[in-house]
C-alpha cells in the first residue's frame, strides 16, 4: 500500500456545529457535524479509502508495523470534534475494567485544540482529593462542576486524559481527539438538561462511580512530544517548505491542522488526514501544521557506572525522552545502589509523562560479570558487588521487569542500532571510563557470550607483570587505557613536574581525563602524557582487530570527547600494524555519536 488518504465516518450528534463542513471541508449534507472519525477500526465507524474500502480490511499486518504486534486489536483512534455545546461530563474506564465488565477496552486519550472561541475550555479532572460521599452529594446537588478544573484553551495547547479521569468538552472548541480503539463512555452529569419531552439524558453514575479517579487532577507534560502512551504517540510538525519522513517500526497518521500542501504529490488540505504504511518514505512539501501520529515502544534503560547513574526514557527508534542522572555512591552497597537505580526509573518514568503501564521494561548496563539469564550480577571489581541480584531487587522496587547485560555490551548495541555503528554488520566498542568495557556486535547480533559473560578486552594483558589492575591481575589493558588510568598518569607527571601548565587547574583533584589533552599542545609534561596513553590505546586496538576482525571500532566513554585527536592515531596503527596489513579486511575506529548516552540506549534495547 502507498500513502493513502482516508475518509471519515460522521457523527451528527446533537452537540455538533457545521465548522467541519465549512472550513475544514467535510462532505456531509446533515445539519450538523460533530465527530469526523479520521482513523478508525471501530467497527462503530469505520474509516474508508478512496476505493471505497474500509482502511482495516485493506491493510496488511506489515503496513501496520511490528510495534502494533503486541495489540490484539488495532489500538488508536483519530477524530476531529466540533462543540457547538457543552459535552455532557463523562468517565472512561481503564482496559481491566472495561474488559471485564463490558468486553471492550478502555480509553485513554488527549486533545490538541484546533482552535478554539474566546472563553472557550474543558473541564477536566477534580481541583481536589475527594471521597466517594463527596462525590456523589456533588452529582445529586447539581454542583458538581463545582468540584472541576475549568481550563480556558487556546489553539495550539494539548491536554491529556488518562482513563478515569472525568472531563467534558465545552462549547467552542474544535479538537483533534487520539485516543484508544474504544467507543465506551460512562455519563456522569449532564447539566440537568432535558430534551423536547422534558426528559434528561441517561446517566451511568454508579459504573462511573467504580472507574473514577477521586484525586486530585495533576495535568502531565511531555517531552518533545504533544502526548503518549503505549496506544498512541504524537508530534506536531511545522512544513515551511519540504520535509521527508519514514518510520521503520510503525504505520504514520499524519493530518492537517492548519495550512496546505501536498503529500507524496498528493493535494493535503486542512482537516485531511492520510494513512502511510510502515517503512514507507514520505515527503510533504508546502506550508502546513501536521500533527502526525504513531505507535512507539517506551523502555527504560539505565547505564550504572561506578562514579554516576544514568538512566533515560527510550523509545523503540532510540530516541531519549527523558534523561537525569545521580551519583552512584557504590560505597553505600548493592541494595542501596539498586535502591538509587529504582528511585531514578520512577523518576524518569514521571518526567517523560508517561506511566509504568506505559513502560515495557528496564534495562540495565553493569560493569563486570553478569548473568542475563539469571540476572544476577556474580562479579564486578569496580563495584565490588559479588551473588548480587539485582534484577529481582530492582524489579521489586520499582514496579517493572528488568533484564541487565555487561555495560560495555549494550553500548555497543546501542551504537549499533543508531549510532556510529548503525548500518555495520560487525562492531566491538571500547568503552574507555571508570574501567575498560568491550562490547561486540557479530553478524547483525549482540554477541553476549558463554552466560551473557560477553567480552572483557579491559582485562587482557598488555605488560606482563605491569602495573596493578583492580581485578587483580597486573598489566591489564585497564590499567592503562581507561580514564581512570589517564588520571592516574596525569597526576604522576604534574607531580613530577612542578612548572607543568596543567598545574592550573588548581590541584589534583580538579585533574579529569581530559586535562592531559588540554595542555598537550603547549605543555611537554601533558603531550608525554597524551602519546602514552594513545600508545597503549593503539596497542589495545590493533589486538581487537586482528583477534576479531570487526569492520569497525567504537570509541566510547568519556575519553571519546577527544574524537579525532584519538581515531587518527588509532586508525594509523591498525594501517600499520594490523596483521595482513593492505591485504587485510578493512577496519576503522570511529567515536561513539551516542557519547555517553550510548550504554542507556542500548540498555533499553535489552527489550526490543
Amino acid at each position: 500500500m502507498k500513502t493513502q488518504k482516508l475518509f471519515p465516518a460522521y457523527k451528527d450528534y446533537v452537540w455538533g456545529g457545521k465548522r467541519l463542513v465549512e472550513e475544514f471541508g467535510k462532505t456531509f449534507e446533515g445539519d450538523r457535524l460533530a465527530e469526523s472519525w479520521e482513523l478508525s477500526f471501530h467497527p462503530d465507524g469505520l474509516t474508508r479509502l478512496a476505493n471505497g474500502n474500509t482502511l482495516s480490511e485493506s491493510v496488511t499486518k506489515a503496513e501496520l508495523g511490528k510495534n502494533l504486534d503486541r495489540f490484539s486489536v488495532f489500538p488508536t483512534l483519530i477524530k476531529f470534534i466540533d462543540a457547538k455545546a457543552n459535552l455532557s461530563i463523562q468517565v472512561h474506564p481503564s482496559d481491566d475494567y472495561a474488559l471485564n465488565n463490558e468486553n471492550s477496552l478502555g480509553k485513554t486519550e488527549m486533545w490538541y485544540i484546533v482552535d478554539a472561541d474566546d472563553g472557550a475550555g474543558i473541564y477536566l479532572g477534580f481541583n481536589a482529593a475527594l471521597t466517594k460521599e463527596q462525590l456523589t452529594a456533588a452529582i445529586e446537588n447539581s454542583t458538581f462542576t463545582d468540584i472541576l478544573n475549568f481550563y480556558p484553551v487556546k489553539k495550539g495547547e494539548c491536554y491529556f486524559i488518562p482513563s478515569g479521569t472525568v472531563h467534558a468538552i465545552c462549547k467552542g472548541c474544535l479538537i483533534l481527539e487520539i485516543q484508544q480503539n474504544s467507543n465506551l463512555t460512562y455519563r456522569v452529569y449532564d447539566y440537568d438538561r432535558v430534551d423536547a419531552n422534558g426528559n434528561k439524558r441517561q446517566l451511568h453514575v454508579e459504573k462511573a462511580m467504580k472507574v473514577t479517579s477521586l484525586d486530585k487532577f495533576a495535568p502531565r507534560k511531555f517531552s518533545g512530544m504533544l502526548g503518549a502512551s503505549k496506544y498512541f504517540t504524537v508530534k506536531k510538525y511545522a512544513v515551511t517548505e519540504k520535509r521527508t519522513f519514514q518510520d521503520q517500526n510503525s504505520f504514520n497518521c499524519v493530518t492537517c491542522v492548519e495550512g496546505n500542501g501536498t503529500i507524496d504529490g498528493e493535494p493535503i488540505l486542512k482537516g485531511d488526514s492520510f494513512f502511510v504504511p510502515c517503512g514507507a518514505q514520505y515527503t510533504v512539501c508546502g506550508n502546513a501544521q501536521l500533527v502526525i501520529t504513531s505507535v512507539r515502544r517506551y523502555f527504560v534503560g539505565i547505564d550504572l557506572g561506578g562514579t554516576n547513574i544514568k538512566g533515560g526514557v527510550v523509545d523503540d527508534l532510540g530516541n531519549i525522552v527523558a534523561f537525569d542522572s545521580v551519583p552512584t555512591m557504590r560505597t553505600q552497597g548493592d541494595k542501596a545502589v539498586a535502591g538509587r537505580i529504582a528511585e531514578l526509573v520512577k523518576s524518569l518514568v514521571k518526567r517523560s509523562g508517561l506511566t509504568n503501564e506505559d513502560i515495557e521494561g528496564v534495562g540495565i548496563g553493569v560493569p563486570g560479570l553478569v548473568d542475563t539469564q539469571s540476572g544476577v550480577v556474580e562479579y564486578s571489581n569496580n563495584l565490588k558487588w559479588k551473588n548480587f541480584d539485582i534484577t529481582k531487587t530492582v524489579a521489586q522496587l520499582s514496579g517493572l521487569p528488568v533484564k541487565i547485560a555487561n555495560d560495555a555490551d549494550v553500548a555497543a548495541l546501542g551504537e549499533w542500532l543508531c549510532g556510529a555503528g548503525k548500518g555495520y554488520c560487525d562492531l566491538i566498542m571500547l568503552t574507555l571510563g571508570t574501567g575498560v568495557g568491550g562490547g561486540a556486535v557479530f553478524c547483525g547480533k549482540p554477541y553476549t557470550g558463554n552466560r551473557g559473560a560477553g567480552i572483557e578486552v579491559g582485562h587482557t594483558v598488555l605488560v606482563s607483570g605491569g602495573r596493578p589492575c583492580t581485578c587483580g591481575r597486573k598489566g591489564c589493558a585497564e590499567a592503562y587505557c581507561s580514564a581512570t588510568a589517564l588520571k592516574k598518569m596525569t597526576v604522576a607527571a604534574m607531580e613530577k613536574n612542578p612548572d607543568s601548565l596543567m598545574w592550573q587547574v588548581g590541584s589534583i583533584k580538579n585533574v579529569s581525563g581530559r586535562t592531559a589533552f588540554d595542555y598537550s599542545d603547549r605543555d611537554e609534561s601533558a603531550k608525554s602524557v597524551v602519546n602514552e596513553y594513545i600508545h597503549w590505546l593503539s596497542e589495545l586496538t590493533v589486538n581487537v582487530v586482528n583477534a576479531y576482525r570487526p569492520e569497525v571500532v567504537v570509541i566510547g566513554g568519556g575519553v571519546c570527547g577527544e574524537k579525532g585527536r584519538l581515531t587518527r592515531p588509532l586508525n594509523a596503527a591498525i594501517k600499520k600494524y594490523g596483521f595482513g596489513k593492505k591485504l587485510a579486511p578493512k577496519c576503522k575506529v570511529v567515536t561513539a555519536k551516542l557519547g555517553n548516552r550510548a550504554g542507556l540506549v542500548g540498555a533499553a534495547a535489552l527489550w526490543l
